[in-house]
């Protein structure tokens, strides 16, 4: 059965010597297909370049139920970046964001809302100049859409990160507080057009981003650690 769908590149794996293993979160859900002889010398349709970390396409791709993997018949771009690409900071920033996208989404059904999100964040991000904390109220925002979004607390003193909620009374050893649960406050709630607007500096950022990866950790089985992550790091250096 041939479906034409909106997709979003995940990760890209070359499979043997001349096929590439690509997974995708489509419209219809997650999806991974095999894109055969890509890397031949004789140029096809489809370039390796369409699947660099979370390019949007349009894919048709004869799909089976009874598969794992799907075939692609025709795929094009149908946003094209127009400043990730010759920025390295953002650049990065999609790398890592492609890795914690590829471990933590496992489901196959459809989401909509979740699709319309992070294809409205990554336009967002090519579409802005002055994005410092673009990853930051990436991840904390994707939260709602996995199912652990933290509700609101101002008045406490602490959030417990394994139980997901704020508190005045340590639960367990797996907590924020100080100033680091006010930059964790000031990120609920917050949204692209004002992500400019939170203070932080390097070491404020690179704390609060090992914290929402523990926050992962914590929630999502099977979740790890970006290895991207310390190359992020770096380039805020």
């Amino acid at each position: 059965m041939l479906i034409t769908s909106k997709a979003i590149v995940l990760n890209a794996i070359k499979y043997g010597d001349y096929d590439l293993i690509v997974k995708c979160y489509t419209e219809q859900g997650l999806r991974s297909y095999l894109v055969k002889r890509i890397f031949k010398a004789t140029k096809g349709k489809l370039s390796p370049a369409f699947f660099q970390p979370l390019t949007q396409l349009e894919i048709t791709a004869n799909y089976n139920n009874n598969r794992s993997l799907h075939f692609i018949k025709e795929a094009k771009i149908s946003t094209p970046y127009i400043t990730i690409h010759n920025n390295v900071i953002k650049q990065t920033m999609m790398v890592f964001l492609s890795e914690v996208l590829s471990h933590a989404l496992k489901e196959e059904e459809e989401n909509q809302s979740l699709f319309s999100y992070l294809e409205t964040a990554f336009q967002w991000l090519d579409s802005h100049s002055d994005t410092p904390n673009f990853h930051l109220v990436f991840l904390m925002n994707l939260t709602k859409y996995l199912g652990f979004y933290p509700e609101k607390g101002n008045q406490f003193l602490y959030f417990d990160l394994n139980e997901g909620k704020f508190t005045n009374h340590i639960i367990s050893k797996l907590y924020i507080s100080g100033k680091n649960l006010d930059y964790f406050k000031a990120l609920l709630g917050t949204n692209f057009d004002v992500e400019n607007e939170l203070k932080l500096n390097k070491t404020n950022r690179h704390e609060l981003l090992e914290i929402l990866i523990q926050y992962f950790e914590l929630h999502l089985p099977g979740f790890r650690k970006p290895r991207s992550l310390e190359v992020l790091k770096a380039v805020f250096n």
